[in-house]
């Protein structure tokens, strides 16, 4: 039978995974993309070309202008969802350094996933781990 204790501890390091989780998600979503950045203006200005161009098109040019507008408005959609990352970040904060501690995960393999050193600082995960 498992002890109240070890359920309470499990129950606990189950939702550091979850908060960890949620906040390095959300991190990963704010990232800057690779390449050339399109502006919205840019992407909205194309959008509005490509009907006069698809009506006109060949069927097989029409498929590849279909797929543009497509592309173009679920890349609009994406960029005019914004992402607040503070309440999550807020979560990290509280947890990561017993989540670092218990894990074993340096401060150098946090900044490697791209978590903000300023974030770390504020959350207590030192820059070296101490000798076990």
């Amino acid at each position: 039978m498992v002890s109240e204790e070890a359920k309470a501890a499990r129950a606990t390091g189950q939702a550091q995974g979850r908060a960890v989780s949620r906040y390095l998600t959300a991190l990963d979503s704010t990232k800057p993309k690779r390449g050339r950045q399109r502006s919205t203006e840019k992407m909205q200005a194309r959008i509005d070309e490509l009907p006069d161009e698809i009506t006109q098109a060949k069927p097989l040019k029409k498929v590849h202008l279909i797929q543009e507008l497509m592309d173009l408005q679920a890349e609009l959609a994406k960029e005019e969802e914004t992402v607040d990352i503070s309440e999550v970040e807020s979560e990290f904060i509280a947890i990561a350094a017993e989540y670092s501690s218990r894990k074993g995960i340096s401060y150098a393999a946090w900044r490697e996933v791209g978590v903000p050193a300023s974030v770390l600082k504020a959350a207590g995960v030192a820059r070296t781990r101490s000798a076990d």
